[in-house]
């Protein structure tokens, strides 16, 4: 406790506190402009965090960032019914309709509240399990953490969008992408082809600014933009009465915990745990047939649960070292940057850092909250900016940062090759998270795996004998059984309906 005491103390001190508002206020301002994400704004500011004064203000300042994005997304979900990032998908169905009703001011104003809201319950979690949960993991053997990150990349393939197969394949083109180079066990060199530049291998920065802005880049220069009715808001009713805390404490609470458990689960992200908010509150609904029409108690539901996942996903992440999301992943890329090992050891060796983390969690959605509802207006504005003009900019500081990583023209053409890979990856629905999270979760499973090998005289017997090994192996073979038996499933009920 006295280390997030002396963490909170550092970040209410005049420079990390302008850090902080500054990353909540961008996350807040690329979150509300459809067409870009908090994962394109982090991924870019990475690089410039090198030249920040220490790693503490430069963990302060992506982690507001990652709070105001997730939040910033339901400006334009109201305003255009353009989701500003996938989290606010569900927060369109009755979001806009309030709007065209209008009522956007309201819509935006419960939605800014139940994202405080969410945020603050998630925290609660975070920094109550976050402990406990890394002193019991620090008893992992390499067996325990192998099987771990074999877990999460089955978890994550099996609950990505799209097919089981498609989620799979893509965390092995992942893990595949991150062997060229020196094997860490021999110091040999593998997969180069001949290519003397390929001898380092790739380095994590250019591969994410290309899967994640560059390919983003691409589809926005082909795809041709769609009109859209545009809508403004003002400030009536952006606040909530006393009322509307009584009436929607249940389903503030009820959400904020479903977003916190799913956001815990590696992989899944802020859009599973707003579906399952707002479905569990439709369900529980005395009218349920309101939802999708401008419900009040939709737009609280999916705002509630999308900022929730935010304290739940750093849970894995500042304890086990494993992302609960993408830019949970870009965090974890970030930390390794700055010779930072995430893990369990994190809270022995370096304590103030993962209670930075937990500290600036709770401060940015207090930031958050005062600077949404006091510039819902002014923000409203940002819908009208057009996407064509900021992907040449976008583009440019993409190829600067790859390049300034380690000053090497190859980085570039690595940050644009993987672009190319992103975008063709997502035009035929394979999911870029399980790719992202399989290239920088291989070197980890790798190293265990041989250091597990190397303990047993190359027995997997340990696999099956040690009770956590064993419990993680049986939850990955049942997560796998389990997908495949819902896809097939689920085929053979749609064919059984085109037959009839």
């Amino acid at each position: 406790m006295d280390a997030f005491i002396s963490a909170t103390a550092h970040i209410l001190t005049p420079a990390p506190l302008f850090w902080c508002f500054l990353g909540v206020t961008l996350g807040a301002v690329v979150g509300a402009i459809p067409g870009l994400s908090g994962s394109m704004l982090i991924t870019m500011t990475v690089p410039l965090t090198f030249f920040m004064g220490s790693y503490y203000d430069a963990l302060i300042l992506l982690v507001a960032m990652y709070v105001g994005s997730v939040s910033g997304g339901l400006v334009s979900a109201t305003l255009l019914r353009m989701p500003g990032t996938p989290a606010s998908v569900m927060t369109t169905l009755d979001g806009y309709p309030m709007a065209q009703r209008g009522e956007a001011g309201r819509a935006l104003g419960l939605g800014i509240t139940a994202s405080f809201v969410g945020g603050l319950i998630s925290w609660i979690f975070l920094i109550t399990l976050s402990p406990t949960l890394a002193v019991w993991a620090t008893y992992f053997g390499p067996w325990e953490y192998f099987t771990m990150v074999l877990m999460a990349l089955v978890l994550i393939a099996s609950l990505s969008q799209g097919s089981m197969v498609k989620g799979l394949l893509a965390g092995f083109l992942g893990m595949l992408a991150s062997m060229p180079g020196v094997d860490p066990s021999t110091g040999m060199l593998r997969l180069t082809f001949g290519f003397d530049s390929w001898a380092g291998g790739f380095n994590l920065l250019p591969v994410l600014l290309g899967v994640f802005v560059v390919s983003q880049v691409l589809k926005y220069i082909i795809d041709a933009e769609r009109p859209v009715m545009r809508i403004t808001a003002s400030n009536k009713g952006i606040f909530m009465s006393l009322a509307d805390w009584k009436r929607q404490a249940v389903n503030l609470i009820r959400s904020s915990v479903i977003g916190t458990w799913i956001g815990i689960l590696p992989g899944i992200g802020a859009s599973i745990g707003s579906i399952c908010a707002y479905t569990a509150a439709k369900n529980l609904s005395k009218t349920p047939e309101k939802f999708g029409t401008g419900c009040e108690d939709g737009v609280v539901a999916s705002e509630a649960a999308n900022n929730a996942t935010i304290g739940g996903a750093l849970v894995p992440l500042v304890t086990m070292g494993i992302p609960g999301s993408v830019i949970d992943a870009i965090l974890i890329g970030a930390l390794l940057m700055h010779n930072l090992q995430p893990g369990p050891l994190l809270f022995v060796t370096n304590p103030e850092v993962p209670y930075t983390i937990i500290s600036t969690h709770l401060i940015a959605n207090v930031m958050m909250l005062g600077v949404m509802l006091l510039s819902v207006k002014w923000m409203s504005k940002l819908i009208l900016v057009p996407t064509a003009y900021l992907m040449p900019i976008i583009l440019m500081f993409c190829l600067i940062g790859s390049y300034s990583l380690q000053n090497r023209p190859f980085d570039v053409w690595v940050t644009l090759a993987f672009g190319v890979i992103g975008f063709v990856l997502e035009k035929v629905k394979v999911p870029l998270a399980p790719f992202v999270i399989g290239f920088i979760l291989a070197v980890l499973a790798e190293s265990e795996l041989r250091s597990g090998l190397m303990a047993s005289a190359g027995s997997i017997e340990p696999l099956f004998t040690r009770p956590v090994a064993a419990l993680f192996l049986a939850v990955s073979v049942i997560m796998l059984i389990w997908s495949f038996w819902g896809e097939w499933r689920g085929a053979r009920l749609r064919k059984r309906d085109l037959i009839e």
